[in-house]
């Protein structure tokens, strides 16, 4: 039976990890509808009031992602992960663009919580998905590069049997098979945290997601909590 599992080795060096873990399927992705379109417009407002002048690398979610990111090597100035990507662009330039409508729920929670979240749509997976170091061996090819690469040695990707990268540094970039379009019907959706108040932003974000979700996309969702007590669920 596939599973996604959180390696062993990556939950020892990161014991606080909260990674929620939603399985969709049957879901009916759109341009994104008015009404969600307002929603998603007035949460960027509401975030960019609660930020003021606060840097990002105090927000304590972005902050433990930074510490995350150092801890396999990675420098998070160069490298940021999905969530302090999302925060920069809005605060630098005013707005997130619109993309679709399951794209737009989940940076709409992923804006308001502040926590990294990512939707990999599943029909290139072969086998089980791990979250593990890299070996240099695996490989991945960039939506916006012609070519595929090798990962760094030791950075944290998200990986299939046969080797094929879904993510590159945790949560910083997707690969091309596993980005989400308009004809994605199933996807394994990640709401990923280490602060210390890490499960509750989790479990709501994902709430608020599920909600979201329901309403302009439509399917069958499963949510899940693993983290180091739990690293493993079938999918």
């Amino acid at each position: 039976m596939a599973k996604l599992c959180y390696h062993p080795d990556l939950l020892q060096r990161y014991p606080n990890l909260c990674g929620g873990i939603i399985l969709a399927s049957g879901m009916q992705n759109q341009p994104t509808p008015p009404e969600l379109l307002e929603a998603f417009q007035v949460e960027q407002r509401l975030v960019l009031g609660r930020i003021g002048d606060t840097p990002l690398s105090e927000i304590p979610s972005l902050s433990a992602w930074r510490g995350a990111f150092r801890g396999f090597g990675v420098e998070p100035t160069k490298y940021r992960s999905a969530a302090e990507a999302l925060l920069r662009r809005l605060t630098k330039k005013g707005d997130i663009p619109s993309i679709n409508a399951l794209v737009d729920t989940y940076n709409l929670v992923s804006i308001r919580y502040v926590v990294p979240m990512a939707a990999f749509d599943t029909r290139h997976l072969n086998g089980s998905l791990t979250i593990r170091f890299a070996d240099g061996t695996e490989w991945f090819t960039a939506h916006d590069e012609p070519e595929a690469a090798h990962p760094e040695p030791g950075e944290v990707i998200f990986v299939d049997d046969t080797g094929l990268i879904f993510a590159r540094r945790w949560c910083w970039k997707q690969s091309l098979q596993s980005t989400t379009g308009l004809d994605t019907t199933a996807a394994i959706i990640t709401v990923e945290a280490h602060h210390s108040e890490a499960r509750q932003d989790v479990e709501h974000a994902m709430a608020d997601l599920l909600g979201l979700l329901s309403k302009y996309v439509g399917g069958s969702y499963q949510p899940e909590i693993l983290g180091p007590g739990r690293p493993c669920r079938s999918i």
